[in-house]
């Protein structure tokens, strides 16, 4: 097994991973016209890439969940940001791993040219993806207003430039898609920004270069284009890790794959032993993951939908109330959005979980009048292999529809100039628009019902000296008082708690009180 050191170091540095210098590759000097002529080169030689690729959720966006019997993913289920892709491709799918899917209604086609190799594999630094044109780069001439995936300005990209560059993925190439959901840096998951890019050892250990300096896939390994972890079926351990070595293939990406289920070792050993007891009910990262949002990037934890459309003046406008640790201002009110929360340093909210979610599918009825879950947490306390985890839990209001009671899809981009303005300050044009292209049935009778949907927190590991006391958790009104199925010493008593002291309280001063009786009747009983 390579020393912990040696496989970050080889992790790190792709070029030291390859068996072949791409930039002596004549096929792949161009000119390009387009990203699926690099894709056609890269192909001549890599000949199942292609095939791989379009079997994993990278490329189907699709996720069938054999214990919930639900078909997930992200152009299948409603989401507490922009909502759904549907009706919106254009601006959702430029984060797509491939060219061109301009409509979720159906699968992406299976066209091997159409997977795009360099959104993975660049190393230039000037590849990108337009943030509207459904995965397509931007190429000369561009339009000067346009920006990409990462809301930086456009520039022409260099395809051939980029296709000579080819290396492993870099912590920049998975990055520019998942540090950016949601519209903006850090906005969705909480726990991945753009400060992971190059963080500090205090934000991110694993990460820092000043730590063990992974890349994405020292964790999330790849193995035939698939990569191990998922959101929607959540890794709480790995019941496999002795098995295999670190780096090797395998379908988790859990703490305990490379840390084991007794990852304290000293100094003090008694110490050890007992943070070891924690183990089987206490995720890692509940305890080494104290917040998220850290580094200067803030999150977004609410978004409302209802207080969009509002005018000054005949006119859109904007609001900024939030500033970053970094200086950054952040919008807290946009005409075309609704009202915004943002915060950093966030203390997660924590739950029961067996890495199961269950989903608020589209027509699946609602009770309005209650918080609806967009996910639900599954686990208990009961479960051997549940663990206490964090979560980011994103709150906000979207639209339903009255007469029904089921969500509604609503349509915030496009079509035509990418636009649309009209589709935010006319929610019913809005919600006819996306409720008809769906092929789905809509009262036209609309209000707004307020949601919460939660996010695993993985990423942002702390220091080992800046993980949680015990005094976080074990006090009156810490971390874990609201977790059930736990006795947390120095957490206080509930009603349940209190009444259970009491009647063993009075069973010991029973206990108590017969012996003095016993022992009094003797003396006084028995003269010999």
């Amino acid at each position: 097994m390579p020393a912990p050191g040696a496989l970050a170091a080889h992790l790190s540095d792709p070029v030291k991973a390859l068996t072949a210098d791409h930039s002596k590759f004549e096929i792949l000097k161009g000119p390009f016209a387009s990203g699926s002529e690099v894709t056609a080169a890269c192909l001549s030689c890599h000949t199942e890439a292609s095939n791989q690729v379009m079997h994993s959720v990278h490329w189907a966006w699709e996720y069938d969940n054999p214990a919930t019997g639900q078909t997930l993913g992200k152009s299948k289920v409603l989401n507490s940001f922009c909502g759904n892709v549907a009706s919106n491709e254009t601006r959702c799918t430029s984060c797509h791993a491939g060219y061109g899917w301009t409509d979720a209604r159906a699968p992406m086609p299976d066209e091997p040219t159409r997977v795009d190799c360099l959104a993975c594999h660049d190393t230039s630094g000037q590849y990108a993806k337009q943030d509207n044109l459904a995965g397509n780069p931007p190429l000369a001439p561009v339009d000067p207003k346009a920006k990409t995936i990462t809301g930086a300005p456009v520039w022409p990209v260099d395809l051939a430039k980029a296709a000579l560059s080819v290396g492993e993925p870099t912590r920049e190439n998975c990055g520019n898609c998942h540090f950016y959901g949601g519209g903006g840096d850090n906005v969705k998951h909480g726990d991945l920004s753009s400060v992971l890019l190059d963080p500090p050892r205090a934000v991110d250990v694993h990460m820092s270069k000043d730590g063990a300096n992974f890349t994405c896939e020292a964790c999330h390994v790849s193995d035939k284009h698939v990569l191990a972890g998922s959101r929607y079926e959540t890794d709480v351990t790995d019941p496999h890790a002795a098995d295999r070595k670190p780096g090797a293939a395998r379908d988790t990406a859990a703490c305990s794959s490379c840390h084991s289920e007794a990852p304290h070792k000293g100094p003090n050993p008694l110490i050890a032993k007992k943070l070891n007891d924690h183990t089987d009910r206490v995720a890692c990262q509940s305890c080494h993951i104290p917040e998220f949002a850290r580094g200067g990037k803030a999150t977004k934890t609410w978004w409302d939908w209802s207080t969009a459309g509002k005018l000054k003046d005949g006119k859109p406008y904007a609001e900024e109330g939030f500033i970053q640790e970094n200086g950054e201002a952040k919008h807290t009110y946009l005409s075309t959005k609704g009202d915004f929360k943002w915060a950093e340093n966030v203390v997660p909210h924590y739950a029961w979980s067996n890495g199961e979610m269950v989903y608020t599918l589209p027509e699946e009825q609602i009770d309005p009048s209650a918080v609806v879950e967009i996910n639900k947490v599954q686990g208990s306390a009961e479960e051997a292999g549940a663990r206490i985890m964090p979560f980011k839990r994103m709150e906000g209001k979207q639209a339903y529809d009255t007469e029904r009671n089921v969500l509604l899809y609503n349509h915030v981009y496009g079509p035509g100039d990418g636009a649309a303005l009209w589709s935010y300050f006319d929610w019913s044009k809005s919600l006819s628009y996306a409720m008809e292209y769906v092929g789905l049935p809509y009262s036209g009778k609309y209000d707004f019902t307020e949601t919460y949907m939660y996010w695993p927190i993985a990423h942002m590991v702390a220091p080992k000296e800046d993980a949680l006391t015990c005094e976080s958790c074990h006090a009156a009104e810490g971390r874990m008082a609201g977790i059930t199925g736990v006795y947390l010493p120095g957490g206080g008593l509930g009603i349940g708690g209190k009444l259970g002291l009491a009647v063993f309280l009075m069973a010991l001063f029973g206990v108590a009180g017969h012996g003095v009786l016993r022992l009094f009747g003797r003396k006084g009983g028995h003269h010999g």
